[in-house]
């Protein structure tokens, strides 16, 4: 197969997305050809059979369309299925051109929001997939649930790594990710707090810690690798996201052995899975498989 990705960035070192260049690489092993068309590209080593093309997220959204289109177009005859991973706009902007030239689309997406160009991407793609029920909240005969993808040759336990005492929060700085429970849960249990993440609730939680005395440490957004690490050296993970969703961090840590505490009743009977279980269940190398099955 060749394959077309359309994704946001292509950079190992990314905080958020960093995680999406071992995705390629595992495509990559199972494709002749993987051509991937990103906003955005940084760091990153990928195999000769992978070509990565940049957009740009300095130009304005209709100069994006228009040149995501023209490489669309250009690229056409390097790529007979597309893979779309969180990014719908991909599928409105060239998702009839696709579908004259007889391409099989396929969208990922795992968020509860529902907007107008989340419905057009899901009417043009052949298959949709996602990671829990709760992550698509469309119904369509065309969603297939796969799990999370998680690379458990990457997170992975390290029996040499002797663990702390504090506890870790990791997730961006949203009101859904409800941080101030996790900052409440340290202060109430005594225990030093290390919260993983930025965005835009930082400073209402700078205030929390300070109001209840507790001892938080803010680490930022990370690289795969120090994150990694941190779910190493941790005694546990607080999961308090309100999100309604499979939440992919909850896997990674089981996956390095860090056992969890959540407040979600779907993800208690996670609470103590060992790394075996995720790597069986949850693995990356699985998740893509199965995804190349679907779109053969």
């Amino acid at each position: 197969m060749k394959l077309l990705i359309c994704t946001q960035a292509v950079d190992s070192d990314d905080p958020t997305l960093g995680f999406f260049v071992r995705w390629i690489e595992e495509f990559s092993k199972r494709c002749e050809k993987v051509t991937v068309i990103c906003l955005r590209k940084g760091e990153y080593s990928l195999p000769d059979n992978v070509k990565v093309f940049e957009i740009g997220k300095t130009v304005g959204s209709m100069q994006k369309a228009v040149k995501f289109f023209s490489l669309a177009w250009k690229q056409r005859h390097n790529y007979n299925a597309i893979f779309v991973h969180m990014n719908p706009e991909y599928i409105v902007v060239s998702g009839l051109l696709w579908r004259l030239l007889n391409k099989r689309i396929a969208l990922w997406y795992t968020h509860k929001s529902v907007n107008l160009k989340l419905r057009l991407a899901a009417f043009l793609s052949d298959i949709i997939f996602t990671a829990s029920r709760e992550s698509f909240r469309l119904r369509s005969s065309k969603v297939r649930v796969m799990g999370h993808g998680i690379d458990t040759e990457f997170f992975s336990p390290d029996p040499s790594v002797a663990r702390g005492s504090w506890a870790l929060s990791v997730g961006r700085l949203m009101k859904s990710k409800r941080h101030d429970l996790a900052i409440r849960a340290a202060a109430d249990d005594c225990k030093e707090l290390r919260i993983i993440g930025d965005g835009p609730e930082r400073e209402s939680l700078e205030a929390l810690v300070r109001e209840l005395g507790a001892r938080v440490r803010f680490l930022g957004g990370l690289t795969q690798a120090h994150l990694r690490d941190e779910y190493r050296k941790a005694a546990y993970l607080i999961h308090t996201s309100e999100t309604g969703s499979l939440d992919k961090v909850v896997l990674e840590a089981l996956a390095c052995g860090l056992p969890v505490r959540t407040n979600d009743p779907a993800l208690r009977a996670l609470e103590n899975a060992s790394p075996a279980y995720i790597h069986e269940h949850h693995s990356l190398q699985g998740l893509i498989t199965a995804i190349m099955g679907a779109l053969s």
